[in-house]
């Protein structure tokens, strides 16, 4: 068998340059009291979110039943309409 093909093969990977995300679903949100403010203080205080990652990301599974103002680094459209809709706001965060 030919040398090159018996030695391993290496390249790129485009996996260490990907932006990774702290994901927090809609229905843990439940947890926190009507009319709070959610940002990812409180989220790390609640035990919602651990580890050395710094940003944030809402997703829409689940249902909301308070009204909360969150503040993250990013949305999934089904989680913002899920907050919108019970009278909350979104505010994104610029990284």
């Amino acid at each position: 068998m030919p040398l090159f093909r018996r030695m391993p093969k290496r390249g790129f990977n485009n996996s260490r340059h990907a932006t990774r995300y702290l994901t927090v679903n809609v229905e843990s949100l439940n947890s926190f009291e009507n009319g709070a403010t959610v940002n990812e203080a409180s989220l790390r205080k609640s035990g919602l979110i651990a580890g050395r990652l710094t940003l944030v990301k809402i997703l829409g599974d689940g249902d909301l039943t308070k009204k909360l103002t969150v503040s993250a680094h990013k949305f999934s459209a089904s989680a913002k309409a899920k907050i919108e809709a019970k009278g909350g706001s979104c505010q994104v965060i610029n990284a």
